[in-house]
């Protein structure tokens, strides 16, 4: 017939394509970066590879052994294909390996099915060179038997086991990343896998024993018309687009990973927030108010009821104010910036009750109206000095402290000085003073803490106007 002809005559040229379709498979599969994936699929895929290129040699030698037969003495000849048939059992046996170790871990005695692969080609290969060579009634029946008998005791188990592996995979570990493609194209795979099973194994070269007495590639031509390496190439060429745009499962995996870790580290800064606006806030709050309260206690004594009251009440305002903050802090995660300006800031900073009643506070500002602070910047600013004025009312047992804020065209200066004890030679950079570091690092800036003993402490901040340009360009707005 005319298309049996036409194969015939391209027959070279379908053989090439069959083992370029394995070639492309193994190569696909070797190129693509899951190495760092958590799927048993991404440690069972070499061995899909490897076969793909194992097999794809095999498919190239039945062009290229017959011509280095023009050139090379017929003993050499049959050793190439002699390997050439091996390579054919090897191939079926890493399709095999991949089967089993894409269902591991295997319970109990199963484990030792992964030996199953290596086991039955060692079988093959002592029944093919030994027992086999000798008897078989000239080298061209070997080749058909060999060939035979490793389609039927590797290359059928192993399209089968690998079918069901992947199958098995699929729906265990794959479906829940809730990528239909994906699912969809290894079960595209598992049933190419079937096919190949069918038309890879089962149907092989006619011989005078049953089942290929019967079921051959004779029979199908005559059937069909069309050779078995067409068909194998077809299946093989499914599997391949398959697998190729399956192994985008691997990328969504790395997504899944990336938002994950993302998340995780959004959930770390959040604490870090938390923790800082409650150390900068809530807690000071709470100690004004302790501080508040024990200054209460000479007037107590003194009997003066006037002056204490107001104390009392200004500590009852103060922890009005910290089971606010903490209310908020509850029912919202991250509350945004409000918006105020540094000025406005540092105005109701050094105004606040709990500071004036305690300390002589002295304010200077000098701002530029033309370099705009994001609300961000301003809340990392305000919330330094909240730190050094905390740090003030709690250790220094000052009586005054100057605030002041001043920009050039250079930079912006923060600056809060006391008149206290100063900090000891031996401190520890604690939370709060941590604090103040982590959030000038944000910003950009440095922080310079100058102390003299018994007189007092200054902690000058500054920060390039070029990096906060930057972080508000870059945030837009924060």
């Amino acid at each position: 017939m005319l298309i049996q002809r036409l194969f015939a005559a391209n027959r070279d040229i379908v053989l090439f394509a069959y083992g370029q379709v394995f070639f492309v498979l193994g190569m696909a599969i070797a190129l693509q970066s899951w190495r760092h994936s958590r799927l048993v699929l991404a440690r069972s895929l070499p061995w899909l590879a490897a076969f793909g290129f194992v097999h794809a040699i095999h498919e190239w030698g039945y062009i290229f052994i017959p011509i280095q037969a023009r050139y090379v003495a017929p003993p050499m000849i049959g050793i190439l294909y002699s390997v050439q048939v091996s390579l054919l059992a090897l191939s079926f046996a890493l399709l095999f390996q991949f089967g089993i170790e894409i269902q591991r871990p295997l319970p109990g005695r199963w484990h030792y099915l992964r030996y199953l692969p290596i086991t039955l080609l060692a079988l093959w290969l002592c029944w093919a060179f030994i027992p086999e060579l000798i008897t078989a009634e000239n080298f061209l029946v070997w080749r058909r038997e060999t060939s035979i008998a490793a389609r039927y005791s590797l290359g059928i188990p192993g399209a089968l086991v690998a079918a069901y592996g992947l199958r098995r995979h699929t729906f265990r570990l794959i479906a829940p990343l809730q990528s239909q493609k994906v699912v969809r194209m290894l079960r595209l795979a598992g049933v190419a896998l079937i096919g190949y099973a069918v038309v890879g194994g089962i149907v092989v070269a006619a011989a005078e024993f049953p089942p290929a007495n019967w079921i051959n590639e004779d029979v199908l031509l005559q059937l069909t018309s069309v050779p078995a390496p067409v068909f194998r190439s077809i299946l093989g060429l499914t599997l391949t687009i398959a697998m190729i745009r399956a192994l985008s499962m691997f990328q969504v995996e790395l997504d899944r990973r990336l938002a994950t870790l993302e998340e995780d580290q959004i959930l770390l800064a959040e604490r870090e927030r938390i923790g800082r606006d409650l150390h900068d806030g809530t807690l000071q709050k709470i100690y004004a108010a302790g501080l508040l309260l024990n200054s209460t206690k000479p007037e107590l004594a003194q009997k003066q009821a006037t002056a204490a009251g107001a104390r009392v009440q200004q500590s009852i305002q103060l922890l009005d104010d910290a089971v606010t903050d903490i209310r908020k802090f509850i029912g919202e995660l991250r509350p945004p910036p409000d918006g105020r300006s540094l000025t406005i800031g540092l105005t109701e900073l050094a105004g606040a009750s709990h500071l004036g009643s305690m300390l002589d506070v002295r304010l200077d500002l000098n701002l530029p109206d033309d370099r705009p602070l994001s609300p961000w910047q301003v809340l990392h600013l305000l919330s330094i000095a909240g730190e050094a004025l905390s740090n003030v009312l709690r250790h220094a047992e000052a009586t005054a402290v100057h605030i002041s804020a001043a920009g050039d065209d250079q930079r912006l200066s923060l600056c809060i000085e006391d008149n206290g004890r100063g900090l000891p030679q031996d401190h520890v950079v604690g939370y709060g003073l941590q604090n103040m570091y982590d959030r000038a690092r944000l910003l950009g800036g440095d922080i310079h803490i100058k102390s003299i003993s018994r007189h007092g402490t200054r902690v000058l901040l500054e920060v390039p106007w070029r990096n906060l340009d930057e972080q508000a360009s870059s945030t837009s707005g924060g």
